[in-house]
């Protein structure tokens, strides 16, 4: 599987003098807020919902309201698709890791995001993002729900 284009990402390596290959967690392992915030930045997605009069305050209600959306975006540009849907992702784990206890960000070795959970699931919050994107399922509002469950 390819790396995920993240441009934010690519700019924050460069700003902390890390090339591309180097995973976040090793340098955000002494600064787990600030990969947090790294992470919950998604602006695309966030500029798609604020279009459509919904304000992402990180909560499991802003994931079903963006549920609810008509998906018009999903006829256009299959790279800015694939970029929405990269957000979306980032936006689920965040709310997840702000609002379920013992959940957390943690970096695979290839640079991949996921939330683990505190039972030590892991979920591939990216790929549940692309998938919603793309295909409208699962949910991110059911990603949610089975996280908060687990």
């Amino acid at each position: 599987m390819r790396g995920m284009n993240i441009p934010f990402l690519d700019n924050w390596r460069k700003r902390h003098g890390m090339s591309r290959g180097v995973a976040v967690m090793e340098h955000g392992s002494s600064d787990a807020e600030g990969v947090a915030q790294l992470l919950s930045e998604c602006e695309l997605l966030r500029g798609q919902a604020r279009s459509a009069g919904i304000e992402l305050e990180d909560t499991p209600e802003s994931l079903t309201a963006l549920d609810q959306l008509m998906p018009l975006w999903r006829d256009g540009d299959p790279d800015v698709l694939a970029r929405l849907g990269n957000d979306a992702g980032l936006y689920l784990g965040t709310v997840v890791v702000r609002t379920v206890p013992g959940a957390r960000w943690q970096v695979w070795p290839n640079g991949r995001p996921v939330v683990r959970l505190a039972s030590g699931r892991e979920i591939d919050v990216v790929t549940a993002g692309r998938d919603w994107a793309f295909d409208g399922a699962p949910e991110l509002s059911q990603t949610y729900a089975e996280a908060s469950e687990a």
